[in-house]
């Protein structure tokens, strides 16, 4: 997309939100269906994605893992976000890969070590870029891209999370 392109597609939604910024405020939400043994089916959108144990937590590795779910999710995230930053600075990005990955003790899942982390202790992003960007242009791509990616920037943040149980 070029540059134009996307100053005009965002154009109208930008001085909307400044004239009316509790239009800019919305709820995304996402909805599973609990499935046989131990697995979640969510509806993607465009798919439905079932989600089960990952192998070194007991899965057979048949269903999709939520850890990388999260990993998937900031890598699309990413890879938008570059790409919408490179349009609107006019940086040319030919093709690349982004990439995601994280630890995880699975000790602290388990319940094995109650010292021992739940979730990613760490999460490392990749960019491979096909570009003939310099440095200082490469510098601010990972700049904005980091500042502008929501799922990077809600994995940075820790939003406030609550739970809700309800018997039907």
């Amino acid at each position: 997309m070029r540059r134009e392109e996307l100053r005009a597609l965002q154009a109208p939604l930008k001085a909307h939100y400044a004239d009316e910024p509790g239009a800019a405020v919305i709820t995304l939400s996402a909805t599973g269906t609990l499935g046989e043994g131990v697995s979640c089916s969510v509806q993607t959108g465009r798919a439905i994605a079932e989600a089960g144990l990952h192998e070194a937590s007991g899965g057979d590795g048949s269903l999709l893992c939520s850890g990388d779910m999260l990993l998937e999710a900031l890598v699309a995230c990413a890879g938008v976000t570059l790409r919408a930053v490179a349009a609107s600075l006019e940086i040319s990005v030919f093709s690349g890969r982004v990439r995601a990955e994280g630890d995880l003790d699975f000790r602290g899942t388990l319940g094995v070590d109650r010292e021992a982390p739940v979730g990613f202790s760490a999460i490392r992003l990749f960019f491979e870029l096909d570009t003939d960007a310099d440095e200082g242009q490469l510098e601010t791509l990972r700049k904005l891209t980091e500042r502008y990616c929501v799922v990077y920037q809600t994995l940075v943040s820790g939003p406030a999370l609550s739970t809700t149980f309800a018997a039907t």
